[in-house]
């Protein structure tokens, strides 16, 4: 247990200096969609780990880290 609370401090410490250090527009946020969905999949197999072993978390985390890699390298494409 005391592990999932240094890892839900660590991903609030990097949501905090994301907020403060990125003026959000509209194209910088969609430019970094694909990184918050596979930080949301990685929430969901920390979550798997330590606290609710259950497949829908899974499967919904293997959704949102193939859909983050591949909205990253194709939404990347195009606003580059």
């Amino acid at each position: 247990m005391r592990y999932l609370f240094v890892y839900v401090r660590f991903f609030s410490y990097l949501c905090t200096l994301f907020v403060k250090n990125i003026f959000f527009t509209m194209n910088t946020l969609i430019k970094y969609l694909g990184v918050i969905l596979v930080l949301l999949g990685v929430v969901c197999l920390v979550i798997y780990h330590f606290a609710l072993p259950q497949n829908w978390l899974l499967v919904l985390a293997l959704v949102l880290e193939v859909g983050g890699i591949l909205g990253y390298i194709f939404i990347n494409k195009k606003i580059d």
